[in-house]
């Protein structure tokens, strides 16, 4: 493959992965009501759907690249990403005692309806057909969304302390042949914390784009 092949590819990936990833999330969705549904419980959801969003959530990578070649909120982007790619592998994957909290499940949901309305709107607006009610969702979904789902993710690390404190998983203690320290117990700690100034910035960023958009700017950046 020359090098403008690779730019068709990218280019012909970049402008359709909305619809790709709106499709995935929507199959998630459907995963989820149909377990609930059959079983009537939440107990044991998270790992019927474990593998497929691991798949969908670790991909997600390819919007930070889309950003950085488009020149659009790679900051915004990169760190939700990197959040949830933290939730799911270094938290979820990793500490399977708390796959049943009812906190898990809530920002799954939270992610879930996040991603279904924020894909469908991408969709749509590169098909320059945007309905109305797709904006209108997209800047005023989130207002409820985002605090709720950042709660379910910091009372899911929260509920992971004690076995991470009990296990030493991904500590490193001394003595060893790095000489080095870390306990993973008070990086989650710190994580937890950054929380406070990291939160504020993304929601009032999307704030500031639902004004710029709902009171008539035409073009939207891609910011998160």
């Amino acid at each position: 493959m020359n090098n403008l092949d690779t730019w068709v590819f990218l280019e012909f990936s970049f402008e359709n992965y909305p619809f790709s990833f709106f499709s995935r999330w929507l199959v998630l969705a459907i995963a989820m009501a149909r377990f609930y549904m059959q079983k009537g419980t939440y107990k044991g959801l998270y790992k019927t759907i474990q593998k497929t969003l691991k798949f969908f959530q670790t991909f997600a990578v390819l919007e930070v690249v889309h950003c950085a070649v488009v020149r659009t909120s790679v900051l915004v982007t990169g760190v939700q990403v990197s959040s949830r790619i933290f939730m799911v592998w270094f938290i979820t994957h990793s500490i399977k005692q708390i796959q049943n909290e009812e906190s898990v499940i809530l920002f799954l949901v939270v992610w879930t309806v996040t991603e279904i309305t924020r894909y469908s709107f991408y969709t749509f607006n590169l098909l320059n057909h945007l309905p109305y009610f797709i904006k209108w969702a997209r800047y005023n979904f989130f207002i409820i969304l985002y605090p709720v789902g950042v709660a379910g993710e910091l009372l899911t690390i929260y509920a992971a302390l004690p076995y991470v404190k009990k296990t030493g998983i991904f500590s490193l203690r001394l003595p060893n042949k790095y000489n080095v320290s870390f306990d993973y117990y008070y990086f989650l700690i710190i994580v937890m914390a950054s929380y406070i100034p990291l939160f504020p910035q993304l929601y009032f960023h999307m704030l500031w784009q639902r004004r710029k958009v709902l009171h008539g700017e035409v073009i939207v950046e891609k910011d998160d």
